[in-house]
């Protein structure tokens, strides 16, 4: 069953600001006007929204994302929509001209999947509403999305990672028809870093580095998952972040694989997210390739994999990873639902 959304009538008037824009904005804006601390303080944590089109009439081929004339920090295929921003951005505001625009230029009239993720905020009386808790966020997400269902992974009072999506998992009846057979694999990696060393740091800041070209290479970000055409850029006065797709050797289109890195380097909130969708049969190297980059004092894994994806093994192979290095984990956490499954894991180098 697809999810029905609902779009009031305000969401008649479109415009969209661009968030990476916005971001920028607000990172170049941040003063302590409104805080009492004596260093300025900006979320790295981003707030990620993902969402999976679909038509009710499966003849309709002609149903295209790409056909909507806008632009923002996001990825953007035939028929799904990654937006992922840092700060005090309020990405679930977007949702209803959002929708309203898929029907209107792309021809999508039905939700199949949403997942919307973030780790719990450092400061999350500075954020705007609806983003200041979990609790507005998802009243929001429920007034669109009747079927849609709200999750903490981790300690609540300690480091967690919320997740909101549809279509959870049900039992299936002896009598029940098999639910029909997923042929597009797909899979997420995300790894969620905190207390980052102040000498890789450094290097994400207009003193260290001349340019955006010059952190990504002299961090080994390029080495990360080789062969990614690689936009980034560099803020004033620190900051980065950076968006990769791998390319299809044979066409020289994008073949649907991304990259995205943000960074927030200041070391009194050090903050670097890494997320892939490459498909492998383990997540090990590239794991490795991330700590060894970056150095973090606390991380956390989450791996979604349909059973189409050769990454569907993962969730097993975490189970046995006690230690990761020298990292310690300290919680782990499996989830079934509809279409995925979805693995938790948190590390420290210390208890946390």
């Amino acid at each position: 069953m697809r999810a029905q959304f609902r779009i009031p009538a305000s969401a008649a008037r479109i415009e969209f600001l661009s968030s990476l824009e916005f971001e920028r904005e607000k990172r170049q804006d941040v003063t302590g006007a409104n805080m009492s601390d004596s260093v300025q303080y900006f979320e790295g944590v981003e707030k990620l929204l993902e969402i999976w089109f679909t038509t009710g009439d499966s003849s309709n081929k002609a149903a295209d994302l790409r056909k909507i004339p806008s632009e923002s920090s996001m990825f953007i295929s035939k028929r799904r929509f990654i937006l992922k921003t840092c700060g005090t951005t309020t990405p679930l505001l977007c949702l209803e001209p959002l929708l309203l625009l898929t029907e209107q230029y792309a021809g999508f009239t039905e939700v199949e999947d949403l997942f919307y993720s973030r780790k719990n905020y450092k400061r999350p009386e500075l954020q705007v509403t609806p983003h200041k808790d979990f609790d507005q966020e998802v009243a929001l997400l429920d007034s669109l999305f009747p079927d849609g269902v709200a999750y903490c992974m981790g300690a609540v009072n300690k480091d967690c990672w919320y997740l909101y999506t549809l279509n959870p998992f049900t039992r299936r009846a002896p009598h029940q028809p098999l639910p029909p057979v997923i042929e597009e694999p797909d899979q997420t990696l995300e790894i969620l870093m905190t207390d980052l060393d102040p000498e890789i740091m450094s290097i994400f800041s207009k003193e260290e580095s001349l340019n955006a070209t010059e952190a990504t290479k002299r961090s080994g970000i390029d080495k990360i998952i080789p062969n990614m055409i690689i936009d980034d850029f560099l803020f004033e006065p620190c900051g980065y972040s950076m968006n990769g797709v791998t390319k299809n050797i044979n066409t020289e289109m994008s073949d649907g694989c991304y990259m995205t890195i943000h960074i927030t380097p200041e070391p009194e909130f050090s903050y670097v997210s890494f997320e892939t969708n490459v498909a492998c049969s383990s997540y090990r190297e590239i794991i490795n390739k991330v700590l060894d980059t970056f150095l973090p004092g606390k991380f956390t894994v989450t791996v979604f994999a349909n059973q189409a994806s050769p990454t569907k093994d993962t969730a097993e192979e975490l189970q046995y990873l006690s230690s990761i290095g020298e990292w310690s984990r300290r919680d782990i956490q499996h989830c079934q639902f509809k279409n995925y499954d979805l693995i938790y894991t948190f590390y420290s180098k210390f208890p946390s």
